[in-house]
């Protein structure tokens, strides 16, 4: 249940951010908006935040997230809507901060939380 509740606020977040850089200011529309929220949810989640979140820090794991969400927006998001990698390159690189720093809060949460290998984490930050 904890898992569903994280992605939960994670796609949110991930959503309204995307929405707002993406759909709002520089005009893709929604359906494509919510299918790159959905991959790189899917893909952060598993390497970032269950994976490197509990072997590292918040600070690389902000940093993984950064560049995963940089190169899926840019990637993606370029078959997605046609444009070429030189212009979807500025969307990726605003989207990627914009989700960083959400990223870095959301770590915090999750490393509160009985998620898999962040208990071993959650431990280590109760001592």
């Amino acid at each position: 249940m904890e898992h569903v509740k994280a992605l939960a606020i994670k796609g949110i977040m991930t959503l309204i951010v995307l929405y707002v850089i993406l759909s709002l200011g520089f005009g893709i529309s929604f359906i494509n908006t919510l299918i790159l929220t959905v991959v790189l949810g899917a893909v952060s989640y598993l390497l970032g935040d269950l994976y490197i979140l509990p072997k590292t820090n918040n600070m690389i794991a902000t940093m993984a997230d950064l560049g995963v969400t940089f190169i899926i927006v840019w990637i993606l998001g370029t078959v997605l809507t046609g444009m070429g990698l030189g212009t979807m390159i500025w969307e990726a690189a605003i989207s990627a901060v914009a989700i960083a720093i959400g990223e870095y809060f959301f770590h915090s949460y999750i490393s509160k939380k009985p998620l898999g290998a962040n208990k071993r984490l959650r431990a280590s930050y109760s001592h």
